[in-house]
């Protein structure tokens, strides 16, 4: 047949037939003369479905065409004409299913669409039609709805399967739901028909992947469930896992038969410790089905006959009898309707009716011993082979044999009721040639009921000994014809519609994309011919599993009539159910389990199908093609040819007595050769077809090549498994004799062998269905493109357990060990051999098992086949040619492996007396290249050295005399000596410890061993093995080392970064006793940011560091954690602590707890630091020297005592100031701490003062020598009481504090003192700094991630300052001190940290004030110069900046001058903003504490003229009459002031001032006064007219009314607080007459009188 040659990327256009080509034929003629039909079509065939004796066809564009006998249009359709089911056009159909007598159609969108009879609700309760049709002509929607969710929801479909009486869906979410009637539904209901879809719960939660209807019983491939617990694996699960190493490579060697006892006929799975008795669980099922009043396996329609006398001679009369005749009750032949036209199927039920009085109750009561699974087996008739329900009996709601063996096979032979063997004599059925009574059907139950409560069934007796017995039985019962509707009389056996052969209907996939192969089948339905698999014949009303079939890999499952089929991956078919016509393809017994089909050598089987007593295979042969195979029944021509004359007597006429009309083994169909390249085939009814491919520039010929290989290698690596391995490996487990290295290479080696063969499973069951649907693949879908990855690494890894296991002499111990394990078996490896390198000895063992790397040679020759099929422009072509180069250079990569191995194994061998061996020899170790041959030696080496150079994969090793030294390519660099003129071809090897150079015998030689080290090198670090230019190759890498040698990292583990032979870069050392270091290197030593870890023996805890280092010391800012609980956060320089710093001291260790924050020098307190002993509750400010205090210095204590003096050698000494909490002070001569000892003044409170010679303790008593002076009554203040109350005349000036502090900020900016350093490379330092932070630091929000990258940018810093760039100098100050990981922002937080730690807690002592407010001021003067080395072009502290403002100078936090042209920067208007919030809690707090006797004062007063109301109260301030407002406004509503009005007036002058406590800097405050000031004003003007200027003597008294009203708490501080910060340049300004106003007024509240 010649076809159109056309580039496979055209094949979408539907003109061209090269594809989707169908072959048709009927199976009842003999092979030799069975000739296919070719059905012509203008567009491709994607799927066929066949029933009984009708079929659809699928065509590309979604077209479904119907052909054979169509009953429900009452229309002949030939297959050469088949007719167009217009309604399903523009729907685009993507699958259709035939049942028995119905059809099914399902679109793209998972709508389905049924039509055909209906009379057993198998089309359901369409759209269009009612629950009465009996047929539904045209293609309805049938729509399956989810009721169990809310609301309820569609489900959509993506495959279906039909049967006789039912219909399957599969769902999207991989659900099955079933309508129709029958047991075969798999639904728990006792009510038929069933209209509209159910779900079948019983599989609910399971993973189904296909299902496939026979007549009359289901079958579902369904994925397994997941191990629940590792141990209670069975096996099989264990090896398809590859998990264990004693299980990996297990098998079963042929199917076990499972005895049916472990199963009852309801589907339940017993257990094994079930008594005799018979429990309730297994009698409730069967009452539960009782009341329904008929079975799950029949029909409203269905109506059962049988004929105990039927034999031969009946056929023959019936075969003379014409269409239509009605058959009395009384008459021998059961009744027969052959002619659906002429005698409908009401005309049959009224006929019974009429019949049979009792009918009805009669067919109740068989239906219910129908749904009890008592299925009948036949008790056979001389001669007669044919199986009766295979034609006849599963038309009927009963079984096929007569009661009495129904309820001799459903019982154990003590069933009181025996067995005849004549079925002449005994119980017979209802619809036998003489007619019996109802009582005698309910004797039947009766003697039932009472065998279950005493006796087993026969279900739980041994599956073979049933299997032999209904065996006889069938050679002794002659075949029954049926009695009801034709449409269900004839036989059937449809094709299963899920065969993954369409896109919408393909087989789910695992989550890497292949097919899983953990799989089980699933079987419910009539089981009379045992096609349900569970070694009985039962029914099931639910689906059960099908025990041998799990673990075989079965990927497809058909059914036919009564027969069924399941297909493996390794190509193999199990067959079970009824084989009257050989179509199980085997003779083995028993048939009700599944059985092997025999199959000729070399025939791997990839595609099946049912029919009605056939069965029809796609294999692959000896050459590319497909082959096809059959068995099942056959006849002569003429029969057949009889028979197709009238087909709608078939089922009753054929007499299939001539054991030569079967086949019993599959045999080749010789006319598919000439076909073309099949894709699939279908089978129904008697009906074959076959879809076929042309090849078109080699496409389908490489495609099936492909698949054909790939099955093939499949089942050859599941022969070596089976054979060799598992044997092997069993022994060796039992019994280890090859070592305990090889034993472990050895069962790692099976563990990749399985895992690799299952992947090549997956893959060729993939393939498989890439077949059936070719013309909707893609060619780029193809596994081996998107799985690239994971082929070539399981390759790599199968590869490297094979060399491993070669390399330590694996394979001579092996040859031995399965010589004495497999020896009966030897031929059978021999095969498995490759035949051109079967050398011998263990040269087998090698080459089989390197045998699966010649496979990616066939991989990348198949994808160049099929790139050439494609334009070079098109992406097929590029994603084939890219998967082609992979896989070749691969293949090329592993053979240069496998002769590695080889090599190193010879290697070994030669070498086998040296010493070394034992230690160098390892399973991953390769030898690359060795100088025995004295190639290389050291150089300067003496006349009688030994030298010897080994070369491996890893490692390069140094052998002299006995002793070897090992180096690690990983940290190996090499580079070429220049050439002297010594002469000498020498190489430099570089390692971490040691560096020595080798000398070359020739330039050849050298050359050689610079190449073989680089790629040695480059391959162990990842690269590609191909070598750099020597010298250059590999400087930085990252790898991993111990330290062997002298010195501090001895014994130590190094992995991180490397350079040129030393540590560099990010990494970890490890050493042996615990102690660690992350962090960064620099040239072989610690450098920059690191994390480490000092153990410490003594304390059984260890030191913690984080920070920086430098040249293998702690240097620069860190956090130490001592394991005796002290943390030290600070400076460090040579690995002491330096600079500035805090240590906080726990109770652990040591007898109080303490917190020093200050200067340190060499690891010692030296400098201005604050010492605040926790315990003793006392706060040290001064200065230390040497760890003690020496200096001026200040002492506060929790009771308020305060000091102030000078230190020496750690204690009080030389002149100082003691004040007491009661304001009593002491200025002397002090010897030890709180001890006077010279001459003093002491000072009372009340102003008596005693002058003297004081010695004693303060807090024991002192004892005076002197003179006792009281002051005269008004007498001013003397100078000695103001001289000895004069605080701060022995403290650290406020300049000289945190001078260590500003000094780690200039060092931050790279400044070696302040001042004193380059701009530029301080700009630099920060944008470093900001940078290094932000990529060490992950977690960072979106908002400091953006701050962050704002300050890595260096602002214009060079140029003058001007308005418009004072502002961006002014916000990325801001910026700056909010973030702690610029200089400033850490300066700004270290401040902070350090005022806190002064003047919070002991330290908030109100004679601190003046200290406090002082280091505010100092911070300011120390900061500016900082922000004027940043930014030069800023003035000097209260410089004008020239420029016209741009803006109102109070934007910018500054004042303007008396001329408005002029902007005056200061220190306090551009950094009190940024540091005063931070410090305004503890400095407020004493401004509180030292006006506490003035608040007090001044806050009685204010509650105490606060209660007038608010005329009153502007009367007695003075207020004139005419600043008094009349009207108040309350809530947008306009009120009279009247006399007892309060809080009415100047409401909102009020309440701005009160805004003042919620401000912090002093311009922020003064700003709130000059806002209440402009309140005032706005208030007051409404009352006057014309132009108004205050007056002080107007704007006092009213001021001083709102200050009253305001009520502030606290106003003495804030006033003392403005006063001592504000600007000095606004002090006689406008903002300065107001503060003076404010000022005046607390005064003048102070001084009111108290009554």
């Amino acid at each position: 047949m010649e076809c159109r040659e056309e580039r496979p990327a055209d094949e979408q256009a539907p003109t061209p037939l090269e594809r989707g080509l169908l072959h048709i034929w009927q199976s009842v003629g003999s092979c030799a003369q069975v000739c296919p039909e070719r059905v012509f079509l203008s567009r491709p065939v994607l799927q066929t479905a066949l029933g009984e004796h009708h079929g659809l066809l699928l065509t590309q564009g979604g077209l479904v065409y119907s052909f054979g006998e169509l009953l429900w249009r009452d229309l002949s359709v030939p297959v050469s004409d088949p007719v167009l089911e217009a309604s399903l056009l523009g729907r685009m159909v993507v699958r259709v299913a035939a049942g028995g007598f119905h059809c099914g159609a399902l679109s793209e969108q998972g709508n389905v669409y049924v039509w055909g009879e209906n009379t057993a609700g198998q089309c359901g309760l369409t759209e269009r039609g009612i629950a009465a049709n009996i047929t539904v002509s045209e293609p309805c929607p049938l729509t399956v709805v989810d009721s169990d969710v809310v609301p309820p929801a569609a489900v959509r479909v993506v495959n279906l399967a039909f049967g006789r009486e039912h219909s399957l869906a599969l769902s999207a979410q991989n659900e099955l739901w079933a309508w129709g009637s029958g047991c075969q539904l798999g639904l728990v209901t006792n009510t038929f028909p069933v209209w509209r879809p159910q779900k079948v719960e019983h599989l609910s939660g399971r993973h189904v992947i296909q299902v496939a209807c026979g007549a009359y019983h289901s079958l579902a491939l369904v994925r397994s469930l997941p191990p629940q617990n590792y141990n209670t694996q069975k096996p099989s699960e264990k090896r398809e896992r590859g998990q264990s190493p004693h299980y990996t490579v297990t098998e079963k060697e042929e199917p076990f038969v499972v005895d049916g006892g472990h199963y009852c006929p309801l589907g339940v799975e017993l257990t094994e410790v079930m008594t005799s008795e018979t429990s309730p669980r297994r009698r409730g099922p069967r009452r539960r089905l009782q009341p329904g009043g008929r079975s799950a396996g029949s029909s409203p329609a269905s109506v059962a006959s049988e004929d105990g006398k039927s034999n031969t001679k009946q056929y023959s009369i019936m075969k003379n009898l014409p269409a239509g005749t009605k058959l009395e009750p009384d008459d021998p032949l059961t009744q027969t309707d052959g002619s659906p036209k002429s005698q409908p199927l009401p005309g049959c039920r009224s006929n019974k009716k009429s019949a049979f009085p009792d009918e009805m109750e009669l067919q109740s009561l068989l239906q219910k011993l129908s749904c009890h699974s008592l299925e009948m087996h036949h008790t056979s008739g001389p001669g007669d082979t044919d199986s009766l329900s295979s034609y006849t009996s599963d038309d009927s709601c009963v079984s096929s044999t007569p009661s009495t063996d129904l309820l001799t096979s459903s019982y154990k032979e003590d069933f009181p009721i025996k067995s005849q063997s004549n079925n002449n004599s005994g119980l017979a059925v209802p619809y036998s040639s003489s007619p019996v009574c109802l009582e005698d059907v309910r004797l039947c139950l009766e003697a039932e009921e009472q065998a279950l409560k005493g006796k087993k069934s026969s279900s739980l007796t041994n599956i073979n000994q049933r299997g032999n017995t209904a065996a006889n039985r069938r050679r002794s019962l002659p075949g029954t014809p049926t009695r009801g509707s034709p449409r269900r009389r004839r036989p059937c056996a449809c094709k299963p519609s899920s065969a993954g052969r369409t896109q919408a209907a393909a087989p789910e996939e695992a989550d890497d994309g292949l097919p899983s192969l953990d799989t089980e089948v699933w079987s419910w339905g009539r089981g009379s011919e045992g096609q349900l698999g569970h070694g009985d014949q039962l029914a099931r009303l639910q689906p059960l599993c099908i025990k041998p079939l799990t673990g075989e890999e079965v990927i497809q499952v058909a059914a036919g009539s009564h027969h069924s089929l399941a297909l493996t991956a390794h190509c193999q078919v199990y067959s079970w159910g009824s084989n009257m016509c050989g179509q199980l393809g085997h003779v083995n017994s028993p048939v009700t389990v599944p059985q092997q089909t025999k199959l000729s050598d070399g025939l791997r089987v990839w595609d099946v199908s049912a029919g009605q007593s056939h069965s029809l295979l796609l294999a692959d042969g000896d050459c590319v093609q497909p082959v096809l195979l059959y068995c099942g029944q056959r006849q002569e021509p003429m029969s057949a040819q009889s028979e197709r004359s009238n087909p709608n007597q078939r089922s009753c006429q054929r007499s299939p007595n001539r054991a030569e009309s079967y086949t019993v083994r599959p045999t080749l169909l010789p006319f598919c050769m000439e076909m073309g390249y099949a894709s699939s085939v279908c089978s129904g009814g008697q009906n074959c077809t076959v879809l076929v491919d042309q090849n078109v520039m080699g496409f389908i010929s490489a495609i099936h090549e492909m698949a054909s290989r790939e099955r093939q290698f499949y089942c050859w690596l599941n022969s070596v498994r089976k054979l060799l391995l598992t044997p092997l490996r069993n022994r060796e487990s039992s019994c280890p004799s090859l070592g305990e290295p090889c034993t472990h290479l050895f069962f790692s080696l099976c563990e990749s062998f399985v895992r690799l063969s299952t992947l090549i499973g997956r893959h060729s069951t993939s393939l498989t269905y890439f077949q059936h649907d070719v013309q909707g693949r893609d060619v780029t879908s193809l596994p081996l493109l998107m799985q690239t990855e994971h082929f070539l690494d399981s390759y790599k890894e199968y590869c490297s357990s094979v060399g491993n296991f070669q390399v330590m002499g694996g394979f001579q111990s092996l040859r031995k060990l399965s010589l004495e394990c497999l020896d009966s078996q030897q031929t059978v490896l021999a095969q498995l051999c490759v035949s051109d390198q079967s050398v011998g000895g263990d040269a087998d063992l090698v080459s089989l098992l390197y045998r699966p790397l010649q496979q990616l040679h066939q991989y990348s020759r198949v994808l160049l086949k099929l790139a050439a099929c494609y334009d070079v422009l098109t992406a097929e072509y590029q994603s084939l040619h890219q998967g082609f180069s992979q896989y070749e250079s691969l293949s090329l990569s592993l053979l240069r492996r496998k002769k590695e191995a080889e090599t190193t194994l010879l290697f070994w061998k030669t070498h086998s007396g040296k010493t070394t061996q034992e230690v160098l020899r390892l399973p991953q170790r390769r030898v690359v290249c060795e100088s025995s041959n004295r190639s290389l030696t050291l150089q300067n080496a003496g006349r009688f050295s030994n030298h010897w150079f080994m070369l491996f994969n890893d490692v390069l090793v140094h052998t002299q005399f006995s002793t070897h030294h090992v180096y690690p390519l990983t940290c190996l660099w090499v580079k070429p000596v220049t050439e002297d003129s010594s002469s000498l071809y020498a190489i430099k090897i570089t390692c971490p410890e040691e560096s020595f150079t080798v000398v070359a015998s020739t330039p050849q030689e050298k050359n050689k061993w610079l190449r073989s080290i680089n790629q040695a090198v480059d391959q162990v670090l990842g690269g590609g093995g191909q070598g750099s230019s020597p010298g250059v190759m590999g400087m930085s890498r990252t790898a991993s080392y111990t330290f062997t040698g002298e010195g501090r990292f001895k014994d130590a583990k190094y992995t991180g970064g490397w350079l040129a032979g030393r540590v560099h870069g990010r990494g970890t050392m490890k050493w042996p006793d615990g102690q660690m270091y992350s962090g960064n290197f620099k040239n072989g030593l610690e450098d920059g940011y690191g994390e480490c870890i000092i153990p410490n023996k003594t304390l059984n805890k260890p030191d913690i560091y984080q920070g920086h280092w430098r040249e293998g010391k702690i240097h620069g800012f860190g956090k130490y954690k001592y394991a005796s609980g002290e943390v030290y956060e600070g400076c460090f320089s040579d690995g002491q602590r330096h600079g500035y710093g805090m240590l906080s001291s726990g109770k652990m260790a040591k007898k109080s707890s303490s917190v020093f924050i200050g200067h340190w020098v060499h690891d010692k307190k030296t400098g201005y630091g604050v010492y605040d002993d926790i315990t003793r509750g006392e706060k040290y400010m001064g200065v230390w020297l040497d760890e003690q205090r020496h200096g001026s210095a200040v002492v506060v204590t929790q009771h308020g005592v305060y000091y102030e003096g000078t230190f020496r050698d750690n204690k009080m000494s030389g002149p100082g100031l003691l004040v007491s909490d009661d304001d009593t002070a002491l200025h002397g001569e002090f010897s030890d701490d709180w001890t006077v000892n010279g001459k003093g003044v002491l000072s009372l409170a009340n102003g008596d003062c005693l002058e003297g010679q004081f010695s004693g303790e303060w807090t024991a008593g002192l004892k005076v020598v002197g003179t006792y002076t009281k002051p005269v009554v008004d007498e001013p203040e003397s100078k000695d009481r103001s001289s000895v109350l004069r605080l701060g005349q022995y403290v650290v000036p406020a300049g000289q504090r945190w001078v260590c502090v500003f000094d780690e900020c200039w060092s931050r900016l790279g400044c070696d003192a302040p001042g004193r350093g380059e701009r530029a490379a301080a700009w630099e330092n920060i944008a470093v700094t900001i940078t290094t932070a932000r990529r060490h630091s992950p977690d960072l929000s979106k908002s400091q991630t953006k701050v962050l990258e704002c300050l890595e940018f260096i602002p214009q810093h060079g140029e003058p300052v001007t308005t418009a760039n004072y502002d961006n100098i002014r916000r990325y100050l801001i910026k700056a001190c909010e973030t702690p990981l610029h200089p400033l922002g850490w300066l700004v937080e270290t401040l902070v940290t350090v005022y806190r730690m002064t003047y919070v807690g002991v330290g908030s002592n109100c004679r601190l004030l003046r200290q406090a407010v002082q280091e505010v001021q100092a911070y300011l003067t120390h900061f500016y110069c900082i922000v004027r080395f940043l930014f030069p072009g800023l003035p000097d502290d209260g410089g004008i900046i020239p420029d016209p403002p741009a803006s109102p100078a109070g934007r910018h936090n500054s004042d303007t001058a008396e001329q408005a042209s002029v902007m005056v920067v200061s220190c306090s208007s551009l950094l009190l903003p940024l540091l005063l919030p931070r410090l305004y809690p503890p400095l407020f707090t004493l401004y509180c504490l030292q006006e506490e006797r003035e608040e007090a004062q001044y806050w009685e007063r204010i509650l105490r003229i606060n209660k007038q109301p608010d005329q009153s109260l502007l009367n007695f301030l003075g207020v004139q009459e005419k600043f008094w407002p009349v009207w108040m406004s309350i809530l947008g509503e306009r009120k009279q002031i009247v006399s007892t009005s309060k809080d009415a007036c100047f409401v909102s002058a009020v309440e701005t001032l009160q805004q003042i406590s919620t401000t912090f800097t002093p311009s922020d405050k003064l700003l709130v006064i000059q806002k209440t000031f402009e309140e005032l004003t706005q208030e007051v003007k409404p009352l006057l007219h014309g132009d108004f200027l205050w007056c002080m003597d107007d704007l006092l008294p009213l001021f001083l009314y709102v200050v009253f009203r305001a009520r502030i708490r606290n106003l003495g501080a804030e006033v003392n607080l403005i006063e001592d910060l504000m600007d000095p340049n606004v002090q006689h300004g406008e903002l300065g007459m107001m503060f003076t106003t404010l000022k005046a007024c607390y005064i003048q509240i102070q001084r009111e009188p108290t009554t």
